[in-house]
C-alpha cells in the first residue's frame, strides 16, 4: 500500500498539557500554482487534528483521525485539494491544530486516567503533481514552527477553553520536536469520518429555581454548542452540559468526574465560539456570564457523529412506539462517534463490546454501518491478536490496559466473557445478514476463531462455560443499583447459551468461506455445547434459574428440542404475564424476549410487553420524556429524581435492541438471504398497533412495507427492488412468491 505520509515526520512541541498546539509552514511551490494538475493532502495524529490550507479547512470532518487501536492501526486521512491549490497564487500556507483527543484523553472511569502516550504529535504531507509530471512533496519536518493557540484547555471529558483575544495574533513560540512512529501501523482510514450532521436552536431558555440560566435544546444529543456573542473584553462565558434536570437544576451527577464544561473568553468584538476539540452528551446547558439577555438565536447545538447514511425508518399508529424508535436512532447517532461507545457523556465513553453485540442488528437497519463496524472489528481483531491471552477485550479500542485504577477499586479478574467477547461473532453475523459481503466476512472470521478458542480453554469437563466471572444479564432491573451483575439469570447458563450461538454461526461462516474442516470443528463444538446445556441446565422444559432471560435465549438460539421448546415457551409466557408485562431482562435477554414470544405463537404477549408503560418497560422512559434510550430501565425514577446507581446514563443504546424485532416483526421486513438478495415480507400484527409503515434501503435496493388492520380486514402494500425475489407471508398464513415491483394483498 502506498503510504502518502512516508516523507513526513510526526511533530510535537513542549506546551501545557491541556493546551492545543498549532504547527505552521509556508512553502513555495516548485512551479506556479496554476501548473498543478493534482494536489493531495494527507495527515494523521497521535491526538486529534484540524488541517488548514491557506487558512481554510481542508475537510468538513472533525476529531480526525478518530479513535482506533493506535498501537496497531493508526489511520490517516487524504483529501483532494487541487482546486484550493490552483485557486491561489504565491506561497502555500499550511497549518495543523493539534489537540489531546483520545490519545491523551485521561480516559476511563474510577480515576483510571488511561492514555496511549504522554506526547501528542501530528504528521502531514502535501503532494503536488504538476502538468509536466514532476512531483513536489511538502511534509512535516523540524523546520515547521509551533506556537500556542487560543485553545487553552481541551479534553474530551472536561471540555474546552477558548480565548478569543488570542485569535489573529502570533502565539508563544514553542520548541518543535519529533516522535518516532512505526510507519507499518499507518493505514488508510476505513471507517467514515466524524462530521457535523445538523444544528438545533434552543426550544426554551429560563431561570432555574436557584437563578441559573438554563437552555433546553429539546433533544438529548452529542456534539457541542456554537455561540455568537459580543461582550466586554476578557469576560468569560461558561457552559455546563447535562442530559437531564433534577429538582429544576442541571443534573450533573451522572457525569461522574467529567466536567463537560466549555469556557469562552470574549475579545470585545463579535465573537463566534465552536469547541471542536471536545464533545458532550447533553440536552440541557447551564449558561453563566452571558452579557445581557440570552436569546435563542445566540446559540445552536451542533450534532456530531460518524458520517453514516440513514437506511431504515419505521412509524406506526402508536406514538409512544414511534418515540421509542426515535430514541433508538438518536442513541445510535450519539454513540456511533468514531467507535461504538456505551455512552457519550460521562467519564467513560468506551467501546464496550457487550453493548454493540446486543445492538448491531438494530443499528444496521437504522443506518449503513458496513464501514463503521468493519473498521471497529478490525480493531477488535488487532487487540485480540496482540493480547497475551488471545481474549477479546471488554472494550475496543482497549485503552483500559493503560488504566491506573486506585487500589481500593476492585476490577474483576476477567477471562473470556459471554456477550462482550461474543461481539467478535455476533457483530459480523449482523453485518453478514445485512450486507452479505463475503470478503468482509472472511476478514472478520479470524477474530471469531480467537474468541472461540479462548472460550474452549475456559470450559469445564462437562462442556459448560461455567467457570470464571461473567457479566451475565447485566443491568437486570431487579438487580440492586450498586450491583448491576446481580441478575436473576444464572450467568453461566447465559454464557453457555451464548457459546452455542457463536459456535453455530462460526460453523456457518466457515462453510460460506469454503473452510470445510473449520466448519466441522465449530459445528462439533456447537453440538457438544447444546448437549451439555440440555443435560445440565434443562429439566422438563424448565431452564436453570427459571427467569425470562434464560428462556428467551434457549428458545431464540435453538438450544431445545421440540418438546422442551414448547414447555419453555409456556413457562416464558407465564413469567411475562406474572410480571404484569413489565420488562425483567438486562443486556442478555432484552434483544430476544419479544422474538421468543412471537416465534412461539405468543404474539399478543409480545405486543403487550412492548406497549407496557409502567416501570420497568421500554415505554416508561418515553412517558418520562426520554429522547434517547437509557442505560437503566429507570435511569430516572418516577418521582423525577435520578437513579442512585453509579452507572446512570440517559444515552445508552443497548436496551433499545428491541428495535430489531420492531423492524422485522411489527414492520415486516426480513432478509431471506444475506444482504437482502431475497426478502421475506411478514408483518405480524398484534393488539395496540393498527398500522405500520417501514422502509429499508438495503444492499439490493429500497424495500417498503405498509400494512393496516381495521374493520375492512388486513391490507398489505409492499415495494420490492427490481429483480429481487420475495416471499409475502400474510397473517392468516397465506404465502405469495413475487419478484420485484409493487404489490397489494388482502388478508
Amino acid at each position: 500500500m502506498h503510504n502518502p505520509l512516508h516523507p513526513s515526520e510526526f511533530l510535537t512541541a513542549d506546551a501545557p498539557r491541556e493546551a492545543a498546539i498549532r504547527f505552521r509552514r509556508t512553502a513555495t511551490p516548485a512551479q506556479p500554482r496554476r501548473a498543478v494538475s493534482t494536489a493531495r493532502l494527507s495527515a494523521t495524529a497521535l491526538g486529534v487534528y484540524e488541517a488548514r490550507l491557506d487558512g481554510a479547512p481542508v475537510s468538513d470532518s472533525v476529531l480526525d483521525p478518530g479513535w482506533n487501536a493506535y498501537e496497531w492501526r493508526l489511520p490517516f486521512q487524504s483529501w483532494d485539494v487541487t482546486e484550493a491549490v490552483r485557486a491561489g497564487s504565491g506561497d502555500l500556507s499550511l497549518e495543523i491544530l493539534l489537540g489531546n483527543g483520545w490519545y491523551r484523553g485521561d480516559l476511563g472511569f474510577e480515576g483510571a486516567n488511561a492514555n496511549y502516550g504522554d506526547r501528542i504529535a501530528a504528521a502531514l504531507a502535501l503532494e503536488l503533481v504538476f502538468e509536466d509530471g514532476s512531483v513536489q512533496v511538502i511534509a512535516t519536518d523540524p523546520e515547521w514552527t509551533a506556537e500556542t493557540t487560543e485553545v487553552l484547555r481541551n479534553s474530551l471529558y472536561d471540555g474546552e477553553t477558548i480565548d478569543a483575544r488570542r485569535r489573529g495574533v502570533p502565539g508563544e513560540a514553542l520548541a518543535v520536536g519529533t516522535v518516532d512512529v512505526d510507519r507499518s501501523r499507518l493505514v488508510a482510514q476505513a471507517g467514515p469520518p466524524v462530521k457535523r450532521q445538523e444544528t438545533r436552536r434552543p426550544e426554551r431558555i429560563w431561570a432555574s429555581p436557584s437563578g441559573r440560566t438554563l437552555v433546553d435544546f429539546g433533544q438529548n444529543l452529542v456534539g457541542w454548542v456554537r455561540v455568537a456573542v459580543r461582550g466586554p473584553r476578557g469576560s468569560e462565558i461558561v457552559l455546563r452540559h447535562a442530559e437531564v434536570l433534577e429538582d429544576g437544576e442541571l443534573g450533573t451527577r451522572p457525569l461522574r468526574a467529567a466536567r463537560a464544561t466549555d469556557v469562552f473568553v470574549l475579545s470585545g468584538d463579535e465573537d463566534v465560539f465552536e469547541p471542536t476539540l471536545t464533545f458532550h452528551g447533553f440536552r440541557y446547558v447551564e449558561v453563566s456570564g452571558w452579557p445581557g439577555d440570552l436569546r435563542a438565536e445566540d446559540l445552536e447545538a451542533v450534532v456530531v457523529h460518524s458520517d453514516m447514511r440513514r437506511t431504515g425508518s419505521f412509524e406506526c399508529s402508536e406514538p409512544l412506539v414511534n418515540q421509542l424508535v426515535h430514541n433508538s436512532v438518536w442513541g445510535q447517532k450519539g454513540n456511533f462517534l468514531s467507535v461504538p461507545t456505551d455512552c457519550p457523556q460521562r467519564d467513560e465513553r468506551l467501546g464496550w463490546t457487550g453493548d454493540i453485540a446486543a445492538y448491531a442488528a438494530s443499528a444496521s437497519f437504522q443506518f449503513d454501518t458496513s464501514d463503521f463496524l468493519h473498521d471497529w472489528l478490525e480493531d477488535l481483531h488487532a487487540e485480540t491478536r496482540h493480547s497475551a491471552t488471545g481474549i477479546v477485550p471488554i472494550v475496543v479500542p482497549d485503552v483500559l490496559k493503560y488504566a491506573h485504577f486506585p487500589e481500593d477499586f476492585a476490577f474483576p479478574e476477567l477471562g473470556a466473557t459471554a456477550i462482550w467477547g461474543d461481539a467478535a461473532v455476533w457483530v459480523p453475523e449482523a453485518l453478514w445478514r445485512a450486507y452479505g459481503d463475503r470478503e468482509r466476512l472472511a476478514a472478520h472470521y479470524p477474530a471469531m476463531v480467537l474468541h472461540l478458542e479462548s472460550v474452549e480453554r475456559a470450559l469445564s469437563p462437562t462442556g459448560l462455560w461455567d467457570q470464571g466471572f461473567q457479566f451475565g444479564d447485566w443491568l437486570d432491573p431487579d438487580a440492586p443499583p450498586e450491583n448491576p451483575a446481580a441478575a436473576k439469570a444464572d450467568p453461566h447458563v447465559v454464557a453457555t447459551a451464548c457459546l452455542y450461538r457463536s459456535a453455530a454461526f462460526a460453523a456457518e461462516a466457515a462453510g460460506i468461506l469454503g473452510l470445510a474442516e473449520e466448519a466441522g470443528r465449530w459445528r462439533a463444538l456447537a453440538d457438544r455445547t447444546r448437549a451439555a446445556f440440555q443435560e445440565h441446565y434443562v429439566e422438563g422444559g424448565l431452564v436453570r434459574s427459571d427467569c425470562v432471560t434464560v428462556y428467551a435465549l434457549a428458545i431464540c438460539f435453538g438450544l431445545l428440542g421440540d418438546e422442551d421448546r414448547g414447555r419453555a415457551a409456556d413457562r416464558l409466557v407465564e413469567l411475562v404475564r406474572a410480571g404484569g408485562y413489565r420488562v425483567t431482562t438486562g443486556f442478555a435477554g432484552t434483544p430476544f424476549v419479544t422474538w421468543a414470544l412471537s416465534e412461539t405463537g405468543h404474539v399478543e404477549d409480545a405486543y403487550r410487553l412492548l406497549l407496557e408503560t409502567e416501570n420497568p418497560s421500554w415505554l416508561y422512559p418515553v412517558t418520562m420524556g426520554a429522547t434517547t434510550v437509557w442505560e437503566r430501565w429507570d435511569s430516572m425514577l418516577p418521582d423525577g429524581t435520578i437513579n442512585p446507581g453509579e452507572m446512570t446514563s440517559f444515552n445508552h443504546y443497548a436496551l433499545g435492541a428491541v428495535a430489531d424485532w420492531i423492524h422485522q416483526v411489527v414492520g415486516g421486513i426480513r432478509p431471506a438471504e444475506p444482504g437482502y438478495a431475497a426478502v421475506r415480507i411478514e408483518p405480524v400484527p398484534g393488539p395496540g398497533i393498527s398500522w405500520a409503515r417501514t422502509r429499508y434501503d438495503s444492499a439490493a435496493g429500497e424495500i417498503a412495507v405498509h400494512w393496516s388492520a381495521g374493520e375492512d380486514g388486513f391490507v398489505l402494500e409492499a415495494r420490492i427492488p427490481e429483480g429481487v425475489p420475495a416471499e409475502i407471508v400474510l397473517p392468516g398464513g397465506a404465502r405469495h412468491e413475487v419478484v420485484g415491483g409493487e404489490h397489494r394483498f388482502l388478508g
